[in-house]
């Protein structure tokens, strides 16, 4: 039995998200279904690193499956990618050993999301960025953001329909890159919440057009009520750029 290690990107436009859903087309859905066709029908079943939810886009997905097929990793790739859709891209394909997982054997995240200013829409963006033209003031918003680093409990920037429990999560690094039209929100750490990085983008949106203060971000941390936080950004702005090991 072979492990098979893969690297995707997808337009996450089209998909009601990664995971399999009944009736509803998902990244994983579709990965299983060429898998099954070239198992000659067995069912073969992918992990993947986490969740994106309807919309959101990944550069850096990261799944693996077990296999009896011996294929060597351009094959890999070439089949995937001939049979798959193309809103999916197969970037690698590796052998790993039987204990790598996923999930499981990731260290950090990284999340990019992307924030479109300009004053008018721009109709080739509106699926892969967030149209957001109100003068932000981004020095107050890069003064935000060190107030999320390091290890606190992120509750009020978790979504109220989240079950975990453990919401105690490390944010290694956070920066605010200006290109252009557009504002990136680089967000890595060692893991995220449900909605956790659409809502942290949300709320430092709301300081940038002086709705908040960057002083009130502590305060936000320690309430641990979602309702203290800002509005959950949409989804076509967000990105699963790498998974790190």
């Amino acid at each position: 039995m072979n492990r098979v290690k893969c690297i995707i990107s997808y337009d996450g436009s089209e998909f009601a998200g990664f995971q399999v859903q009944p009736n509803k087309r998902t990244v994983q859905g579709e990965i299983e279904k060429v898998l099954s066709r070239m198992h000659k029908g067995e069912f073969i079943r992918i992990h993947g690193s986490g969740r994106t939810d309807a919309g959101v886009h990944a550069k850096g997905q990261v799944f693996h499956f077990d296999t009896d097929l011996s294929l060597d990793e351009k094959q890999w790739i070439r089949a995937l990618n001939t049979q798959l859709p193309e809103d999916i891209s197969v970037l690698s394909a590796e052998l790993v050993d039987s204990t790598f997982h996923a999930r499981f054997s990731a260290q950090e995240k990284e999340y990019h999301y992307y924030v479109y200013t300009g004053t008018n829409r721009n109709p080739f963006l509106r699926k892969y960025s967030h149209h957001y033209p109100y003068g932000l003031d981004v020095e107050a918003m890069v003064k935000a953001q060190h107030y999320f680093l390091g290890t606190h409990d992120f509750t009020s920037f978790s979504s109220a329909k989240s079950e975990v429990e453990d919401r105690v999560r490390t944010i290694s690094s956070f920066e605010i890159v200006e290109e252009h039209e557009q504002l990136i929100f680089k967000i890595r750490g060692n893991g995220f919440l449900y909605n956790m990085v659409r809502i942290i983008v949300g709320t430092v949106l709301e300081v940038g057009i002086g709705k908040r203060k960057p002083e009130d971000i502590p305060e936000i941390i320690q309430a641990k009520e979602r309702a203290k936080a800002g509005k959950t950004a949409p989804g076509q702005g967000l990105y699963l750029y790498k998974v790190y090991y």
